[in-house]
């Protein structure tokens, strides 16, 4: 087996040099481009996970405030594309299917109408990992400039030869937003502003209040518990989450939603089987409900996942539980988002007073509309 990945990545090697003398883009330096005649920008972000791509939404609205005038596209990935409606900064939204099987001649069509329309300007963010699919998408864009990062150069070549501006690499020991800035930088974008963004209609708002009038009250604060994570490693004891919603209740904060992924209905039913009280269930649905029920709650509890940069973007005050993962790097940017994180590095670890505590706090300080 070893001896056939080598042979599979001998030949991988001489096809990506190949590649690199046949098609590779001349380098070009930010000074010679003619930055007043772009009109038309495409971002490229298929690859990523959700939270991922959230963390460079700061970029994305760099890029727009840079450039006010043009009409902004960006490719994500199916699962997630939802984020992007209502979108200030984006125009277009090309969908990029995460699995094989779910392309359709249609929507293969879809994504090439799309694309070939000339972009005078292609973005590849990636501050994680370096997408050939990325690059690939780039080039059928047509984009006339196209810019990414130095970094992660695929074997057998020199360079990252499908860029015209190569911007320099960064230390991996930065937070996700700063490195996915970083690539922008280069061509004299920046903002201070590192927040997460997802545009949520004040109509979206109302229909949801109307099919939960029991939990989206005014005058008391919701406090929004989301029990899963994909990794089991990121996910806090299901019986801590149960104490918690305990205690809350026993305070005077019963007003709970609690919230799950479409693969953890047995985490709901164990969660809620340990409960001798009614709380809020809001079962799985679309991401974009998903969105908007976040941002009617007051406060958020949730693991380390893709829901903490969904609870972020909407501006909710969270406390997000961390295991493995260094906040440091992955934390959205922001006092109201707290990371709670155990020495260990073990979520198992994390009490329930931190996490108490922590919702109190914030409780507190959010909107100076409760008394707690």
């Amino acid at each position: 087996m070893i001896r056939w990945r080598k042979i599979e990545q001998f030949f991988k090697h001489k096809i990506m040099r190949f590649l690199e003398n046949r098609i590779g883009r001349s380098v070009t330096q930010p000074e010679e481009v003619e930055w007043n005649s772009i009109e038309r920008i495409l971002i490229i972000r298929p690859q990523d996970q959700m939270g991922d791509f959230l963390l460079s939404t700061p970029a994305i609205r760099a890029l727009k405030n840079r450039f006010p005038e043009s009409r902004m596209g960006i490719v994500v990935k199916d699962y997630f594309a939802d984020t992007m409606i209502h979108s200030e900064c984006v125009d277009n939204i090309l969908i990029f299917c995460r699995n094989g099987k779910d392309w359709t001649l249609k929507k293969i069509w879809t994504l090439w109408r799309q694309l070939y329309k000339k972009w005078d300007f292609a973005v590849v963010l990636s501050s994680e990992s370096h997408s050939l699919t990325a690059d690939i998408i780039a080039l059928l864009s047509g984009a006339k400039i196209i810019l990414g990062s130095e970094r992660d150069i695929f074997g057998g070549c020199t360079r990252n030869f499908m860029y015209d501006l190569l911007a320099p690499d960064s230390p991996k020991d930065r937070h996700q937003s700063d490195r996915n800035l970083d690539i922008v930088q280069y061509i004299g974008v920046d903002t201070n502003n590192l927040s997460e963004i997802i545009n949520v209609a004040g109509e979206e708002k109302s229909a949801l209040q109307k099919i939960y009038p029991d939990i989206y009250k005014k005058d008391s604060p919701v406090i929004g518990l989301h029990i899963g994570a994909n990794k089991p490693e990121n996910r806090w004891p299901i019986e801590k989450f149960v104490e918690l919603a305990k205690r809350l209740k026993e305070n005077g904060l019963d007003n709970l939603a609690v919230y799950w992924g479409p693969q953890e209905n047995n985490l709901a039913d164990s969660f809620f089987s340990q409960l001798d009280f009614k709380l809020t269930r809001i079962p799985p649905s679309s991401l974009r409900n998903q969105i908007i029920h976040f941002s009617l709650c007051d406060v958020a509890v949730c693991n380390d996942t893709g829901v903490m940069h969904l609870c972020a973007s909407v501006g909710t005050p969270l406390a997000a539980i961390f295991g493995p993962t260094d906040p440091r790097y992955w934390k959205p940017v922001g006092d109201q988002f707290v990371a709670i994180r155990n020495s260990n590095h073990q979520t198992t670890s994390i009490s329930i007073d931190d996490v108490y505590s922590t919702v109190m706090k914030l409780l507190k300080t959010t909107k100076g509309a409760f008394s707690i």
